[in-house]
């Protein structure tokens, strides 16, 4: 912990070493923000009886908004009279005590707040760090299962596929496993395949050669090129034809491809990550994806778990998205109603994580008060002014049941019917009538073993 005080109390200092802190002094803001360069989560007791001056406070302010730092202030009750020192404590802190106080209370709240750090500080304790939109939050087994095979997947080349809606972060967990193998150094390429039109697929992934076709002025690389020593991420691979399929699956078979127009074979080490929403399985049955490719591609699986199936990961995230951009609006916004974080919870998320971000964001925008209600949200009809039959209450309960069991066995039926306690085609059953599966496909997962 930081014990930032221009006069620290070395009784207070030996009582918290007692009770297991390992506390690190700070005489000025100076030293504090030199303790504070480690993103590791902590707390922090900032004593503001020996007073600041203006000039302190700006740096202070910035101390206090670390987001992986608990801070506890303690302060005379005649200070509180300063609009700038409430203000700070308002905003920023997560405590604050009136002094005198005791040595247990201080001990007491600095617990409680190293305590709620180390549940929400994403950027450390519980999340792998990317560069993209938002970071890889989550507290959820599921989540905690995804980090734990990322770091795994970093320590090997293996081809990898990441099956999940759309909006779970499949292009974060990617870039992830990029960041965390030895390829890190080389480009991260990603490509749509579903947003590229089919035509020009081909050339956008292998490039082409100068008057290979009309307009084609000037050499071009393809994406597959320009990741050489490096992660190409092929997003929504369920959408690529099959003249790109067939393209592909030689690439990945020789570890050459060749430019449109030309007749050169060019060797390119690359490592290649897939991604789709599609069921692959389904495609594969109906023959618009090719088995062989499917197999070269998911040399291991990841998947990728929807918001709805993650819990107390709801608010979580919520909280990290208004952490992250609530310098958007004017107002200080401070939180949640409990109405909004009700809605939440009833909310399906059919848009997942990206979804979250747009709602709070907009929120932030256009919200009238300090906390963001439902209607803020546009949850408003989610909240518990509707009610909610028995009926209803059992089936959302099952659905949810059912997709954690399939997210911890990743979707191996056996195994996650055995932890449901029923049997095999009954899960498939129950699948199907909850949305979880195409109800219209009859696949030999239906046959009773």
């Amino acid at each position: 912990m930081i014990y930032l005080s221009r006069q620290p109390r070395d009784d207070l200092a030996d009582y918290l070493g007692e009770h297991g802190w390992r506390v690190q002094f700070a005489r000025s803001v100076a030293d504090a923000s030199r303790l504070m360069r480690s993103d590791d989560a902590a707390a922090g007791l900032v004593d503001l009886s020996g007073g600041f001056s203006n000039r302190d406070l700006g740096a202070l302010e910035a101390c206090l908004r670390r987001t992986n730092i608990g801070w506890v202030a303690v302060t005379p009750s005649v200070q509180l009279d300063d609009l700038g020192l409430r203000r700070l404590i308002r905003n920023y802190c997560f405590d604050y005590l009136k002094q005198p106080c005791s040595n247990e209370a201080i001990n007491f709240v600095l617990g409680h707040a190293f305590g709620m750090i180390t549940l929400c500080d994403f950027d450390v304790a519980q999340s792998v760090a990317a560069t993209s939109d938002d970071e890889m939050v989550g507290t959820c087994d599921a989540m905690q299962q995804l980090f734990r095979t990322i770091r795994k997947l970093g320590n090997t080349d293996a081809s990898v596929f990441i099956a999940g809606e759309s909006g779970t972060g499949k292009e974060l967990t990617a870039l992830a496993i990029h960041e965390r193998s030895e390829r890190k150094k080389a480009p991260f390429v990603a490509i749509n395949c579903g947003a590229i039109p089919h035509h020009l697929l081909q050339s956008e992934l292998f490039g082409y050669e100068r008057g290979a076709f009309t307009g084609a002025n000037q050499r071009k690389i393809g994406r597959v090129e320009a990741a050489g020593g490096g992660t190409l991420f092929l997003d929504e691979i369920g959408d690529l034809p099959l003249e790109s399929q067939a393209s592909l699956l030689r690439f990945l078979q020789e570890g050459k491809i060749e430019r449109l127009g030309g007749r050169d074979s060019i060797a390119v080490d690359v490592r290649i990550i897939s991604a789709t929403h599609v069921d692959l399985d389904v495609a594969m049955h109906e023959g618009r994806f090719r088995a062989d490719l499917f197999h070269r591609l998911c040399v291991v699986r990841v998947d990728e778990p929807p918001l709805r199936a993650r819990g107390k990961d709801i608010e979580i995230l919520a909280h990290h998205v208004l952490q992250k951009f609530r310098s958007d609006s004017a107002r200080k916004i401070r939180g949640f109603t409990a109405s909004a974080i009700e809605a939440m919870y009833n909310y399906g998320w059919p848009g997942n994580v990206r979804e979250m971000i747009n709602r709070v964001r907009r929120a932030i925008v256009m919200a009238e008060g300090r906390l963001l209600s439902a209607e803020d949200l546009g949850l408003d009809h989610f909240t518990s002014q509707l009610p909610i039959t028995l009926a209803q209450a059992r089936e959302d309960a099952e659905r949810k049941a059912i997709e954690q069991a399939l997210l911890r066995h990743r979707h191996r039926l056996n195994e996650a019917a055995m932890d449901l306690g029923i049997s095999r085609v009954t899960l498939y059953r129950l699948m199907g009538s909850h949305g979880l599966r195409d109800t219209d496909e009859r696949t030999f997962d239906e046959e009773p073993d």
